[in-house]
């Protein structure tokens, strides 16, 4: 999955913006470039694997870090 990502991003124009949908939580007529968009999905899988770590450490008591 990470080569086949690499490649999407390689290939891309990371400056081309789409509208988003309406939605609460997006200002009418925003868009976002393609490099905002990867950068938002690599944060969100970042935050959420965190997520995955601290309920991993509370089943089976070991840490990744420290």
């Amino acid at each position: 999955m990470g080569r086949e990502t690499t490649r999407i991003l390689e290939d891309a124009d990371l400056d081309v913006s789409h509208p988003l949908p309406t939605a609460p939580w997006f200002e009418d007529g925003a868009s976002w470039s393609v490099r905002r968009v990867a950068l938002h999905v690599l944060a969100e899988i970042s935050q959420h694997a965190g997520h995955a770590d601290i309920i991993r450490e509370a089943i089976d008591g070991r840490r990744t870090m420290g």
